[in-house]
This record gives structure tokens, C-alpha cells and sequence, in this order.
């Protein structure tokens, strides 16, 4: 991982990791998988899922039980990300506060990277 010693690589606030280990506890699940892949109209998607098992080349951040598995291939666009989880009337979801990304679209769900 691209990261600082010392010093996790991405980082977690306090909702987003209340959010993930009541998910992965209601599920029996190992951790939250974050990664990115080509797609929206920005040129990269971020993707997330819950996983039964730790893929031995994923990135672990563990805080408090919530536990964050950075996958491979995303590791250097995600260095630096602030993850969180918010909640409004209207809608509930991660949110992910990325110092990595240039661009993003108007919905929020597409991003690019520098050198993209």
C-alpha cells in the first residue's frame, strides 16, 4: 500500500464506522471491500461490497470492529480517502472524500483520477 508508516491508509470517522460493523455484524461478513473500476461518465466508479473472506493482497484498516479492506488494484487512488457515512430525509450512504480525485460528475457516483 502506498501509505506513511505509522499512519492508516485511508481513514474512517465515527458514523461510517458504527455504519460497517453493524453491516458486516447483522451479516457475519469480514469487512467492508472498497476498490474502483472503469465506468460512469467521469471514467472510474468506486465499488463496495461486504466479503466473507480476506483476500491476503487486500489492504486491512481496522477500527473499533469496523474493518475496511482496500482491494488491490485501488490501493494508490484511495491513499489519503476519508470515508463516512451520512444520513438526510431524503437519502443514506458512504461518502468518500478523496484528495486523489480531479473530477467527479453531477450525480457523484463517477470520478477521475490525476493521470487518468
Amino acid at each position: 500500500m502506498f501509505s506513511i508508516p505509522g499512519t492508516p491508509p485511508v481513514k474512517i470517522t465515527q458514523a461510517a464506522e458504527t455504519q460497517i460493523r453493524r453491516l458486516m455484524q447483522r451479516g457475519a461478513k469480514q469487512g467492508l471491500r472498497i476498490g474502483v473500476k472503469k465506468g460512469g461518465c467521469a471514467g472510474m466508479e468506486y465499488t463496495m461490497e461486504y466479503v466473507d473472506a480476506i483476500d491476503p493482497h487486500d489492504e486491512v484498516v481496522e477500527q473499533n470492529g469496523a474493518r475496511v479492506l482496500i482491494a488491490p488494484m485501488a490501493q494508490m487512488f484511495l491513499f489519503g480517502t476519508e470515508i463516512d457515512y451520512e444520513q438526510t430525509l431524503l437519502e443514506s450512504g458512504f461518502r468518500f472524500r478523496n484528495p486523489n480525485v480531479v473530477e467527479s460528475c453531477g450525480c457523484g457516483e463517477s470520478i477521475k483520477f490525476a493521470g487518468q
